[in-house]
């Protein structure tokens, strides 16, 4: 393993331009929405305040791409900067592999890591040795952004063995998100067996975009996956539709069954599956130390959104949001609509966001409590320091790195594991210095 030390300094983000992830180049006289980085990035010392209730100036300088949009509430968008007191020291665990995406814990610290494009599944141990790909894995459409996504361990792995995973499956007449679950195989050449697709994303559309797929297991059980409404007109027009899985939030069980508490269950106009409504692209998704789920999801240009998820309720894609089209066309007539949620939190410019945790670890006090999200355009990964269910402080680590960040999540001894997003993607592991 390979180590780099690192001394966390709050910096400021500076805006980026590049290419959007499939959809049509940003105007370039306004700063650059959900897009790949088109060079190195630049940055400048700022003093934030430092603890838990900030007071300094937003880390974010850029002007908004929308800026006739304003927050709905104090403290929606560009809190104060905040600084981490502890030195981190940043180790790279394994490299070489192809635009990872996620990562799973075994009961030993090995952990499963995905590709996305390749459709393949390692198993990793903490010294950086990669098995040979699990065999018995389902194709996928690697194309654009679908591919295998997430991985998560099943809650009963240690009777059972059984892992869960979502891709992008292909279908006659398009693709579509799924869910399979199967047993697995260790040993030299590791593999699945007892394949069951718990769930399939519908209706089927082509579309290479806003695949979702972020997997979590609640304290009771059940599977929360998060799906994107396909980007496509005709797919996010359904983002609000319950008569469709695109731009939802879904639970079911582990064996692919309904809930019967599911909010919309029993009802002929809707989907049993679904949990939540007008989503456009989840790929961020967490649990709290109350056992809630919050997720952070795409936003166009401008728009990125933090929300607490709750049962049944419609969070305005694509009627209500704080962004543009790609183009600079407007989407939305207003921020706000009856019987609509509004975000916790919001970024104009957009991070980009990705993989999510909640730390509560031991390995760093003063993070306990934040929320962490991987940045792809922002090439960050984000801090956010909340209080009574508010944004009061936000920090971008990692910017040394020059890196897109894909995944974080808390390892078992309180480590944070991150991925960058490359055609040569790291692990990497954080630990204080």
């Amino acid at each position: 393993m390979r180590t780099l030390l690192t001394t966390l300094a709050c910096t400021t983000l500076l805006s980026f331009a590049g290419a959007a992830h499939g959809q049509a180049p940003a105007k370039p006289t306004k700063p650059s929405g959900n897009m790949a980085p088109g060079g190195a990035a630049g940055s400048q010392q700022s003093e934030p305040r430092q603890g838990p209730n900030p007071t300094g100036a937003p880390v974010e300088t850029a002007p908004p791409n929308v800026p006739e949009f304003k927050p709905a509430f104090p403290g929606q968008t560009r809190a104060p900067g905040v600084q981490s007191r502890t030195q981190i020291q940043v180790t790279e665990v394994a490299k070489g592999f192809d635009k990872p995406w996620a990562i799973a814990f075994l009961p030993d610290q090995r952990m499963l890591v995905t590709e996305k494009p390749t459709g393949k599944l390692f198993i990793v141990t903490q010294k950086g040795e990669k098995s040979a790909p699990v065999a018995g894995l389902p194709p996928v459409d690697g194309r654009g952004q679908g591919g295998l996504l997430d991985v998560e361990v099943g809650p009963d792995y240690a009777t059972s063995g059984l892992i869960y995973w979502s891709y992008y499956e292909p279908r006659k007449g398009g693709n579509g998100l799924a869910v399979a679950r199967a047993k697995l195989v260790d040993g030299a050449k590791p593999k699945v067996e007892g394949l069951k697709v718990i769930f399939r994303m519908e209706p089927t559309l082509e579309s290479t975009l806003h695949a979702g797929g972020r997997l979590v297991f609640a304290p009771d059980g059940k599977l929360f996956i998060t799906l994107g409404e396909r980007s496509v007109l005709p797919g996010r027009v359904q983002a609000r539709d319950l008569k469709s899985d695109f731009g939802k939030i879904v639970r079911i069980n582990p064996d692919g069954s309904i809930p019967k508490d599911n909010p919309f269950v029993g009802r002929k106009d809707a989907r049993p599956e679904i949990w939540t409504l007008g989503h456009r692209n989840v790929l961020s998704a967490a649990l709290d130390s109350q056992g809630r789920l919050w997720e952070v999801e795409m936003g166009p240009r401008g728009g990125d959104e933090l929300n607490l998820i709750e049962k049944g309720k419609d969070y305005g894609w694509p009627t209500i949001g704080y962004g543009e089209e790609y183009s600079g066309a407007p989407i939305h007539k207003s921020t706000q609509g009856p019987g609509m949620e509004q975000p916790v939190y919001y970024w104009d410019p957009v991070i980009s966001p990705s993989g999510m945790t909640i730390y509560s670890g031991d390995l760093f006090p003063e993070w306990k409590g934040n929320f962490f999200i991987g940045g792809l355009s922002s090439q960050a990964l984000v801090r956010l320091v909340l209080k009574d269910d508010r944004v009061v402080g936000e920090e971008r680590l990692l910017r040394d790195q020059d890196a897109r960040i894909r995944e974080v999540v808390q390892g078992p001894e309180g480590a944070l594991y991150l991925l960058t997003d490359d055609d040569d993607g790291k692990l990497l592991k954080l630990t204080p210095r």
